[in-house]
């Protein structure tokens, strides 16, 4: 009983959650299913579960499978090489490059109106933070809980307001628009087969005008991978990033960098790109030749 109540909670806070990180209200959702907002709520509050199959149709809506609505993770799936550090209370953010970047996207697109930006795997929250901070409406996701644990109480010190939220990028699905779709760090765990169609679904939902601001690992012959990431992660090869971006947007950034990492013995190289989109695109994705 005590495990049946344990997965009870879990299952209660993922569907609140993975509601929440969509914007969705109890209503809309319920509309969305076919069901009452009471069930929804009795879901949320624990006084009862979905059906067996319901879960599915929960777990796709919410573009997540239905382990993890119950709070599993495959065996061999790896969240991210800094669980550890996290857990530990170590900063995590890959500050060598993201300082150049949000200080970049400021200049590009200035936090005036309701600018929005969409963070892709977003650590513990830090550039999440910075760019509530200096104004835009944020919203955030990363797989790793804990992580999501530490950008919250990064924004509640800071005073600001982050949609921090759990997702798997391979599984989410981007319901709305942004100006801004920010990835740092994170597109090397993308593997190669499923590119096109995540880099398709980013640019699909960049606002006309907007940024997609990425930059990913690259592969050298003479460079040292991190061994925290040779393992499973997917290294691009030069310009590959690049040429996932076609006719219709504009490079504002384009560059392969260099980087040290702090008190080890390797470096990292990676392409850096900020492009904007000029007009809107309806046939999808233009792979360069």
């Amino acid at each position: 009983m005590k495990v049946a109540k344990k997965f009870v909670g879990i299952l209660s806070d993922r569907i609140y959650e993975s509601r929440k990180g969509l914007g969705m209200t109890q209503e809309a959702l319920a509309a969305k299913l076919g069901i009452t907002p009471q069930s929804v709520s009795r879901w949320e509050n624990g006084q009862s579960r979905p059906d067996v199959d319901m879960l599915p149709r929960l777990a796709a809506f919410f573009g997540i499978t239905v382990d993890s609505l119950f709070g599993y993770r495959a065996e061999n799936l790896k969240i991210a090489q800094y669980e550890d550090k996290v857990k530990s209370g170590e900063s995590v953010n890959w500050k060598f490059s993201a300082s150049e970047m949000t200080r970049e996207i400021l200049g590009l697109i200035p936090p005036i109106g309701q600018k929005t930006v969409l963070e892709i795997g977003c650590g513990d929250g830090q550039a999440a933070v910075f760019f509530a901070r200096n104004g835009y409406i944020v919203s955030a996701f990363d797989m790793n809980n804990d992580c999501l644990d530490e950008g919250r109480k990064l924004a509640e010190e800071i005073g600001v307001d982050v949609n921090f939220f759990c997702a798997d990028l391979l599984n989410y699905k981007i319901e709305q628009e942004f100006d801004i779709i920010y990835a740092n760090g994170v597109m090397q765990f993308i593997a190669p087969e499923d590119r096109v169609r995540v880099f398709q679904m980013i640019q699909a939902h960049t606002k006309v005008g907007g940024l997609n601001a990425i930059n990913a690992f690259v592969e050298k012959s003479f460079v040292e991978p991190d061994p925290d990431l040779k393992d499973y992660a997917h290294f691009y090869q030069s310009a590959e990033l690049f040429n996932y971006y076609g006719r219709d947007w504009k490079f504002e950034m384009m560059k392969e960098i260099y980087c040290d990492s702090d008190d080890t013995p390797y470096n990292h190289c990676m392409d850096v790109m900020i492009a904007r989109k000029v007009e809107n695109r309806e046939e999808g994705l233009g792979i360069r030749d």
